[in-house]
């Protein structure tokens, strides 16, 4: 007899809590990643509060569990149902902590959790100083992606002024990666 969708998840969701072996962790939370991108799963992960989950592995040591889970995150916040979710859960908090990852795939996941994350009422949030500052930093990133997608945040997503903001803070402060030499 075949498992129904919401066993078969149950028993990943299971899995992960009970294993002690880290790549077995890992292999769960990429299989809920990875449902976490049809739609037709939704109701089921949010039963099953794989959203939690998520959450609460972004603080995780392990950089391939915060990798999957971020990549999860990102899969479920196209729904308004999942978004509200996150947001209430000051999930964005924890999205913004992605983006100091060394690991690409990370920070490319956070952006765009970010990107589907700003609503009117996450805006403040969603692009705050700080943020605003980092993505004109991976704007002048050599990475393609990075640069791209951090481009496409600053003119879709923050208003002129802020990026002049940031854009002038950037040249009073020392804080995170210089900017290259014109």
């Amino acid at each position: 007899m075949e498992l129904g969708r919401l066993e078969y998840l149950q028993a990943l969701v299971t899995e992960f809590q009970v294993t002690d072996s880290p790549e077995a962790k890992e292999q769960v939370l990429a299989n809920l990643a990875n449902f976490a991108y049809d739609p037709k799963n939704y109701e089921y992960l949010r039963q099953l509060q794989v959203l939690d989950l998520f959450l609460d592995a972004l603080t995780e040591d392990s950089e391939t569990l915060v990798e999957f889970a971020i990549g999860g995150l990102c899969n479920l916040c196209l729904d308004k149902t999942n978004k509200d979710y996150i947001l209430e859960a000051k999930g964005v908090e924890h999205v913004i902590n992605c983006l100091s990852s060394s690991n690409e795939e990370t920070v490319m996941s956070a952006v765009t959790t970010l990107m589907y994350l700003t609503t009117p009422q996450s805006r403040q949030q969603t692009t705050a100083l700080p943020v605003v500052e980092c993505m004109l930093r991976f704007s002048l990133s050599a990475n393609r992606r990075l640069s791209n997608l951090a481009t496409v945040f600053l003119e879709d997503y923050c208003t002129p002024p802020q990026v002049e903001e940031a854009r002038n803070l950037s040249k009073h402060t020392a804080v995170g990666i210089p900017l290259p030499k014109d």
